[in-house]
């Protein structure tokens, strides 16, 4: 029979005193401990909704008077095919990516806000069209679209007629019929480092 010193049990008892008047805190204020958390909240915390388009739009737009410009057609094609085809007085043509364009815009409204869908220059065109519009739906170009509300895009405004007005709004229909959402679980980057020891990496849903 194994016999223990009266002051060994004394601390042992103590210990678990300690211990259990602990978890008791811990249960009672509501606090997890590491390593605890329920993994669907786990996985919530780290998830947001995507929003793709299949789908995007081509802009023609003609100068038809030194610096002021007009759009003549818009189209839908495949979404990587998005670009604004500028034809200039003198007949040469440039071809604007989505990159080129938000560039102009974001330009015109660093240097001329208050002038911002007061004027006919390429860089209203590209706002107020089918550009400005696929610009727009993006998150982080959210801007965009309270300089769009402000103007509004007419026939009489940025369109040359209202048969192409008419039938930019068909391609944007278009467009908008290309979406597709889906949810996207992330992991924070630094391993275990972050809250509860979250793994990193990221998949897609």
């Amino acid at each position: 029979m194994t016999h223990l010193r009266k002051g060994s049990f004394i601390r042992k008892a103590k210990d678990i005193s300690i211990s259990g008047a602990l978890a008791l805190a811990l249960l009672s204020s509501g606090m997890m401990v590491p390593g605890c958390s329920p993994k669907q909240d786990d996985e919530a915390d780290y998830s947001y909704e995507e929003t793709t388009y299949s789908k995007g739009i081509r802009s023609h737009i003609k100068e038809v008077k030194p610096g002021e410009f007009k759009i003549t057609d818009e189209e839908s094609v495949d979404a990587d095919k998005s670009v604004a085809i500028v034809t200039y007085l003198d007949g040469h043509t440039d071809s604007l990516s989505t990159t080129a364009a938000k560039a102009l815009i974001d330009e015109e409204i660093k240097n001329n806000e208050s002038r911002v869908g007061h004027h006919s220059g390429l860089s209203t065109m590209l706002l107020y069209g089918g550009m400005g519009y696929m610009l727009g739906r993006n998150m982080n170009n959210g801007y965009m679209n309270n300089y769009r509300q402000q103007g509004g895009a007419t026939a009489g405004g940025v369109y040359a007629s209202q048969g192409a007005f008419a039938k930019s709004q068909g391609a944007v229909q278009d467009v908008n019929a290309s979406r597709s959402t889906r949810v996207v679980n992330t992991r924070p980057s630094g391993g275990r480092s972050g809250f509860f020891g979250r793994s990193s990496g990221g998949s897609g849903g």
